[in-house]
Order: structure tokens, then sequence, then C-alpha cells
């Protein structure tokens, strides 16, 4: 794809490409597995010396095609689909982390990110510390030991909204020789590509404002090709013979596609977590509006944050593009074109009172989902975070009284309405 594009139009252009005389619609390739010419031509594939695809737990052609066009919108050198955020998460920290090694996690990120971290990869002998994404530099240095293997952090935490420091952060886990894995979720690479900020990993939920619709779940790996896994002895995996590929070495053999490749052929191999050709499908159909549809979502949030802090009715409001947001310098850096449709606010009265109002709402629906067309609440306390103790709750930045609203694309009037009878219902 031509670099100068911009993100609306990768956003349809970007991955597939009509032969002259083919469908403009991407093709779903229906179909577990492809024939070819002789065995010698299968063995290469194993052999991982040819490009093709040998079975749909591993590639699909529908797939490929907007792998392709996630890599060119995020601004890495290739990707790889999930069938959900939380395959993608674990994925990208487990092709290089394994039992003995610890990772940096920000205390902000998304719940079931934090269970996933804290809980299943504990399980694997990989530990799990939470710093506060906040802290000097030095602080973090602090942080990091012999066998951590990465930091990793949301662009914006969900559902606490705040904005991370991603080049300041990136610079640190540099210097100690480690990448930085950043879930970039609610912006996408429409609002911000943190690979230009140093990032070295990009990790995405597409069941969120990529698809846009809620129509089906799957998620994304995207790597920069930036890092240099050879530049100690933290990734051996990468940088040592694979023994299921006869001695391979990855960096060696693949250079600025070594973790990618590695991820595919190994864990995506063994854990058979790939989307569907007709999901692929989908999530392209998705993407063609997702430059459009965003623009509206972080128009109307906006106007919905402004709302909410002029009510009267909230303790505080999050939303970083709001002035005097403790990260709005932050996102007029990282996020100068809106800073997604997501906007969290504590109501007055507390976890009863939270209740009470989002009861009272008619337009939004009471959703578990986020980013999607319609208007979303939720109360994280009850439900996404319910895991979590009062202390977790604190760091995630999480109050008893605090709403997640996914601001939709409906007319910002209607949304409004909705909002103020709520309140009335709730107060009066």
């Amino acid at each position: 794809m031509e670099k100068n594009y911009s993100p609306a139009t990768k956003c349809i252009h970007s991955g597939y490409k009509p032969e002259n005389g083919g469908p403009m619609a991407l093709p779903i390739y229906q179909s577990t597995t492809y024939a070819y010419s002789s065995p010698s031509e299968i063995g290469k594939l194993f052999d991982l010396t040819a490009d093709g695809h040998m079975y749909s737990r591993i590639s699909n052609p529908t797939v490929d095609f907007v792998e392709k066009k996630i890599a060119d919108l995020e601004g890495g050198v290739a990707a790889l689909c999930t069938n959900s955020g939380q395959a993608a998460s674990f994925l990208a920290v487990t092709n290089i982390a394994s039992a003995g090694d610890e990772i940096l996690v920000s205390s902000k990120i998304y719940g079931g990110t934090t269970n996933l971290f804290s809980v299943t990869l504990k399980r694997f002998g990989i530990d799990c510390t939470f710093f506060d994404q906040d802290i000097s530099g030095e602080e973090l240095k602090k942080l990091i030991k012999p066998n951590t293997k990465l930091i990793f952090g949301e662009t914006i935490a969900n559902p606490a909204l705040s904005v991370f420091d991603i080049e300041r952060i990136a610079a640190v886990a540099h210097k100690a020789g480690i990448p930085l894995i950043v879930d970039n979720t609610f912006a996408t690479g429409v609002l911000c590509r943190p690979i230009d900020f140093g990032a070295d990993i990009v990790v995405l939920s597409t069941s969120k404002y990529m698809d846009g619709h809620a129509v089906q779940l799957g998620g994304c790996v995207v790597d920069s090709g930036n890092f240099d896994w050879t530049q100690n002895d933290k990734f051996k995996g990468l940088c040592t013979p694979d023994e299921s590929y006869h001695g391979l070495v990855y960096t060696e053999s693949f250079g600025k596609l070594a973790y990618i490749t590695k991820m595919r052929v190994q864990l995506v191999r063994d854990l058979g977590v790939y989307p569907t050709a007709q999901a692929g499908f989908l999530l392209d159909l998705g993407m063609q509006t997702l430059d459009v549809r965003l623009a509206r979502h972080c128009e109307n949030a906006l106007t919905v944050a402004k709302f909410l802090k002029d009510s009267g009715y909230a303790e505080y409001v999050n939303y970083s593009g709001l002035e005097g947001d403790k990260y709005y310098d932050l996102a007029q850096k990282y996020l100068p074109k809106g800073q997604s449709g997501v906007v969290s606010f504590c109501i007055k009265g507390g976890r009863e009172t939270a209740v009470k109002f989002m009861n009272s709402l008619s337009l939004f629906k009471n959703a578990v989902h986020v980013a999607t067309v319609h208007s979303c609440v939720l109360h994280p306390a009850s439900s996404t975070h319910r895991q979590l103790s009062d202390e977790m709750l604190v760091k995630a930045g999480i109050d008893a009284g605090l709403i997640r609203i996914s601001v939709g694309i409906e007319d910002i009037n209607d949304i409004l309405n909705d909002l103020k009878s709520a309140l009335e219902k709730t107060f009066c």
C-alpha cells in the first residue's frame, strides 16, 4: 500500500486488491485445507521455506488479506489475527515469555486482561507485576528485573480512560533491552499508531471499533519489525534452533518477520486460535467504515463528556478530550484526531445510584460490549472488573459509582435527551 495514503483510504484499499475482472468484495475462502501439485510442494510449507496455506488452523487467504490491511493501518511489518482480543494478548506475551519469567503491566488495563495476566499466566509460571503508568522513568526502571521480558499497557485504558505515555515508557523498555507491547483497541491505527512512538508490538481486540457492529469476535497482533531480538540472551526462543522445524532459527530465516512467524507456526499451530474466513470477511467489511465511524464516535463522546461534567450529577468525568482532564496533554500528543467514543463518570451516590440511573436509560443498552455503533452502558465494578479486589479496583481507577458509557453514532440530540431523562428520574 502507498505509505502516503491516509488511514481512511487504507481502511478501504489495503490488503485485498482485485485482479482484472475479479470481485470487488473480499472473497470468502471457505475451506479448511488447500491442494498442491506434489508432496514436495507441501513439504516446503512444513519446512517454512515456501509461502502458502496448508491448513486454516494456521492461515487462510481471506484472513491473510485482513492481516495485511491491519498491519498497514498500524504501521507494522506483519500482523496475525486471532479469534479474540484475549487470545491476541495471550499470544503476544507467551511468544517471548515462559515459566520463570516476569512481565510488567500497567495497573490501568481491561479487567479481563488483568485476570489473564495475574491468574492464568501465573499457572504457566509467568509472574506479573502491575505498576502505576504515571510513575517516573526512574521508578519504572527499578521494577525491571533480569527475568523481566516486556512492558504492557493500553493506549486508552478500559475503563479508566487514562492515556499511556508510549514514547516515555518505550524509552525505558528499550534501555533495558525489552520490548513494549501496547493494546491499541480503543484508538486503532486511525486515532493513534503506537509504533510511530516506539511501541514494538501492538495488540487489538478487533471485536470493538474495527468490527464496529458487535457481530464477531476477533483479535490481532501487529509487529513493528523494529525490535532487535538478538541484542541479548533474553529471547532464546527466537534466536536458537526450533527442533520442531529441523533446527530453524527464526531471526536468521525471517529477519523482521521472526516474531510473527514464530507466533503463527508455533503457538497458533498448537493452540488453534485462528479466526474463520467468515469472521475475516466481516472484520474487513467493518474496517472499511472505521475512519468514518470513529469520527462520529469521538464527536458524540466529547459532547456527552461536556454534558456530564456540567450536569452537576457527576463526581468526576474521565475523558481525555476534556480540557482540564489529567491526560489532556497526552491525548493531544497521541490522539489529536479524537479520544474514542468511550466516556466514564462517577455518579454521585455511589453503586445504588449508578444502578438506578442505568435502569432509567432507554436508548442506551446495558451491555458488556463496547465500541459498537449502538450506545451502551456498563457498571465495571459489578461486571467486567467483578473479580478484582477493592484494592485492585482502586489501582485500576474504578470507584463503586463509576459508569462506563460507550457512545454510539446515533443522533447526538437523542443521546443527550436519554441521558437527561435518566438523570432526572434518578435524582428527582
